[in-house]
């Protein structure tokens, strides 16, 4: 099932009250039900994580993390993943398994 981008402030800030999460020190995943049963995804870096290079970056490894994962997550949410400073320096696949872990404990994931 294909997901599409989650764009909009509200819906962002919406997750960050509302939403479940989960922690690791490569990243952060915010969980809720979403209301029209499709899958919505968003990824954001803050400045903390360093300029503009490594803040894509990081959003890079994110997005190709979660693309091996997309057909294995349930419809119906919206996921947003929070890059840390060390995920624009690690490998796809530690991410990968970090989401993975996080997205199976928070019930995305059977």
């Amino acid at each position: 099932m294909k997901s599409r981008a989650l764009k909009e402030n509200r819906d962002f800030r919406r997750l960050y009250y509302r939403g479940k999460s989960a922690a690791s020190v490569n990243l952060v995943t915010y969980v809720l039900k979403s209301r029209n049963g499709e899958t919505r995804v968003g990824i954001t870096s803050g400045k903390k994580i360093g300029k503009a290079v490594r803040r894509n970056r990081a959003r890079r490894v994110i997005r190709a993390a979660f693309s091996q994962l997309e057909e294995r997550v349930d419809g119906g949410y919206d996921i947003v993943f929070v890059a840390r400073s060390r995920t624009a320096a690690v490998k796809m696949q530690e991410v990968a398994a970090d989401m993975e872990a996080q997205l199976r404990r928070l019930g995305v994931i059977k």
